[in-house]
């Protein structure tokens, strides 16, 4: 998931944001199972190994990558979990641009791996380039890039193997009258997403969507809560005599309207993100996120489908683990996906229907920093002026999106949440004495100041085998002058 927007012109199902795999007709035969999004905007991300191991233990069987990082694909090597790799966006004009950097990609992130027993299902060209808020940026690359790679493909001789897919934003369709039955591809890019869909169809590949009912609680305070969730406590939607008791299945099948309306009855579709934030937001917490994932997983495993495509449903669960990186221009609950933490603990009760205890298994084996804590110094006057330059430089370099009302630490008082963020600031640069001096106002303890819901973490050792690397004595040097810059 990027951006959000307002979806105006939308039902309120289709808001929502989901990859599902469906086996369909002479769809590319896939494996049954629920799968994860690894994302990897993380300042301290676990090591690949670690996170396959993960995705084992807990009968994860597919997993859905947003680019194609050597380091994982190399860890995924032999564990027989189905892999979607990605192009990014900022790669579309290229591969719309050259064939042969189109080639020269196949052959490295796709070809290579496939010949180190890397089971690559599909290669995802783009992610949301449609979505409403990149104003068209995307619109004349996206095919062309689509085109390109499914003919390094073909040239490679692995496209029967091997399929091409765009996921888009479920923004890329809408119902002209709030029911499924309306629906078809929004007006203003309607050829586009039309010529891609073709393309897909006449190719044997699916059709990629992503929906999220959360976000329709975010953007909406009038937004029926109920209808997110799989319990049926909601109040219907009549659609010419069939019932719907949740935003998921509105939603989807406002696609299947639209794909059928033109001319696609029979096309597969991947639901490629479905989940729900635990933090970041008053709808965002470990309560309704555990309901709301427990109620798809139940609901996927009785393999019913929704009323206008019957079947199992094959989902990508957004996300895997908590990315502390990621962009909170969308809101702050973008780095709380997860339903792991960011060390692979998980954060609530889920029975994936995958492992013997009917629990999530955690991460082991982990290496963690000392046990202690940057705080604000019991002698500091609360009217020093230093105080909120330093705790505006902590929050932008560290992550305070636990702060604030309904989230998880929003019960602190003034000092809690000061020392909050010179921890976490603290913490994201691996616990340097340097990172607890700000002017006059912190120390270090080790006494643990988590209180109620609210915990101050501590970081696993970081991980410097691949490319993900946190941030060096150069970095945070940079930043330490910064910082008095500012003070002063």
């Amino acid at each position: 998931m990027r951006n959000l927007n307002p979806y105006p012109s939308i039902g309120v199902w289709q808001i929502c944001s989901i990859v599902v795999l469906i086996p369909f007709l002479y769809w590319v035969e896939s494996v049954n199972g629920i799968g994860a999004n690894w994302g990897t905007q993380s300042s301290h991300p676990l090591p690949p190994e670690t996170v396959v191991k993960l995705l084992v233990d807990n009968g994860i069987q597919k997993v859905k990558l947003f680019d194609a990082d050597y380091g994982a694909l190399r860890a995924l090597s032999k564990s027989g979990i189905e892999v979607m790799v990605g192009i990014p966006n900022d790669l579309l004009a290229t591969m719309a641009t050259s064939s042969k950097a189109a080639e020269k990609w196949v052959s490295k992130n796709v070809s290579t791996h496939l010949s180190n027993s890397v089971n690559i299902r599909y290669v995802a060209v783009g992610n949301e380039p449609f979505l409403a808020t990149y104003n068209g940026s995307f619109l004349r690359t996206t095919f062309p890039a689509l085109q390109n790679i499914q003919t390094a493909l073909v040239k490679a001789g692995i496209a029967n193997r091997v399929k091409v897919t765009v996921p888009q934003n479920a923004d890329v369709y809408e119902s002209s009258t709030g029911v499924p039955s309306s629906g078809d591809f929004r007006a203003d890019i309607h050829d586009y997403i039309f010529q891609i869909t073709k393309f897909l169809n006449d190719n044997g590949s699916p059709f990629t969507v992503n929906i999220y009912p959360f976000i329709s609680l975010y953007i909406d305070s009038n937004f029926p809560v109920e209808y997110a969730f799989f319990d049926g406590q909601a109040t219907p939607v009549n659609d010419g005599g069939t019932t719907y008791t949740n935003m998921f299945d509105a939603n989807y099948d406002t696609l299947v309207w639209a794909l059928q309306k033109n001319g696609f009855p029979n096309m597969g579709i991947i639901v490629g993100e479905i989940g729900w934030p635990s933090d970041g937001d008053r709808n965002g917490n470990n309560e309704y996120a555990q309901r709301f994932m427990q109620g798809f997983m139940t609901r996927t495993a009785s393999g019913k489908g929704t009323p206008m495509r019957q079947g199992p449903i094959e989902a990508y669960l957004f996300s895997l683990i908590d990315e502390d990186e990621k962009s909170i221009q969308p809101g702050n609950f973008e780095r709380h996906w997860g339903v792991f933490y960011y060390d692979g603990q998980p954060k609530y009760s889920l029975n994936l229907g995958t492992t013997t205890t009917g629990a999530l298994v955690p991460a082991r084996d982990l290496k963690y920093l000392q046990r202690k804590w940057c705080v604000l110094k019991d002698s500091a006057k609360m009217d020093d002026p230093s105080i909120p330059q330093s705790v505006s430089y902590a929050c932008a370099l560290g992550d305070c999106t636990s702060l604030g009302y309904g989230t998880s630490c929003g019960g602190l008082d003034a000092q809690q949440n000061i020392s909050y963020a010179f921890n976490s600031y603290y913490q994201k640069n691996n616990q340097l004495d340097e990172a607890c001096k700000f002017p006059n106002v912190s120390t270090v303890t080790k006494d643990d100041p988590s209180t109620g819901t609210c915990r101050f973490g501590i970081m696993i050792e970081p991980y410097y085998g691949g490319a993900h690397k946190t941030l060096g004595s150069g970095g945070f040097v940079a930043g330490l002058v910064l910082l008095l810059l500012t003070v002063l």
